[in-house]
């Protein structure tokens, strides 16, 4: 595999290109380090990587970059740059969120018609990371790929917009692009918006936590290895055209989830309740039955361990 990794120095991107490193494979990786958070945590998710001979970093832009270079000889796309975060897409916000989420997608998808055909050196798989936050609260559960999707916050409909996209021009250009709806994804690295990183930073630090609305909402938590895993598989045998669920299978509520933290930590951090928050969805499970089904992808690591695992990444950070 050649492949191109966007947002390879965030999160899930980074443990992607590695996990992808690892197989054996050649990896060009592309960020722009926007703003959504520091920086440095970004420049130290890409140690290993520089230190790879099999790596390249570019820091560019999407629209910026010279994709026809980039893309002339690499077999398989994994589109993972995004602007992030529910809460901050309202109001002027908005604007960066269709820049980063659907401006961005549709020059890379535009790049990509050129290679999208069935010769020997053409693009095989484009495999685009969205989101569970397109389902919106309206529609039953477990969620399914094929269910009306509704979204609750300006941030989900630019996802659902790009995921849009992704169909079009498979559609109308041969683009083999294939879609992704994470849920809720943790574990080392995650960024420092996101719940778990709070709660567990929160609990180290012995600071009160703060839980917006009634601590019942529900989620479908997926560790992050897991997601990578699905997301290879989504490269090596999804069908063009599809959408998959990825889920870890471990729906919680987040009361549930900070008395896993006491177990995890050893203590039960202070709380302190606010309103919930606009956008936020009140409960998300997936139905993994079609990526089980076509990406052979079966969840591995349960909620505990997987928390346990950033708590440790977590705490060897803040030393």
């Amino acid at each position: 595999m050649k492949a191109l990794v966007t947002g390879c120095a965030g999160f899930i991107g980074s443990t992607l290109s590695e996990k992808l490193l690892e197989h054996g494979h050649e990896v060009v990786g592309i960020d722009s380090f926007t703003d959504f958070y520091p920086r440095p945590m970004k420049e130290r998710n890409l140690g290993a990587l520089l230190a790879n001979p099999r790596f390249r970093f570019v820091e560019r832009r999407i629209q910026d970059a010279d994709l026809r270079s980039l893309l002339a000889d690499r077999s398989h796309v994994f589109h993972l740059a995004a602007q992030a975060g529910v809460r901050k897409s309202w109001g002027a916000d908005f604007a960066i969120y269709t820049t980063n989420n659907v401006e961005a997608s549709q020059v890379l998808l535009e790049a990509c018609v050129p290679f999208g055909g069935q010769g020997t050196n053409s693009l095989r798989k484009f495999v685009y990371a969205s989101s569970s936050s397109v389902y919106g609260d309206s529609v039953e559960m477990p969620m399914k790929e094929d269910a009306m999707p509704q979204p609750v916050s300006p941030y989900g409909v630019t996802k659902l917009a790009a995921e849009h996209l992704c169909n079009l021009y498979c559609s109308n250009h041969g683009v083999p692009a294939v879609s992704l709806r994470y849920f809720t994804v943790y574990g080392p690295r995650q960024r420092p918006d996101m719940g778990f990183h709070r709660f567990l930073r929160a609990t180290i630090l012995n600071e009160p936590i703060t839980l917006y609305g009634d601590g019942e909402q529900t989620r479908d938590f997926t560790f992050v290895s897991d997601a990578v895993c699905a997301t290879i598989a989504a490269a090596e045998h999804g069908v063009a055209g599809r959408v998959y669920n990825v889920g870890g299978g471990s729906r919680v509520s987040i009361n549930g989830v900070i008395d896993m933290i006491g177990r995890v930590a050893g203590r039960r951090p202070p709380i302190t309740v606010d309103s919930a928050q606009k956008g936020d969805m009140r409960h998300t499970f997936a139905d993994t039955s079609r990526a089980r089904m076509d990406l052979r992808f079966t969840p591995s690591v349960d909620l505990e361990r997987g928390l346990a695992a950033e708590y440790q990444w977590l705490t060897a950070v803040l030393r």
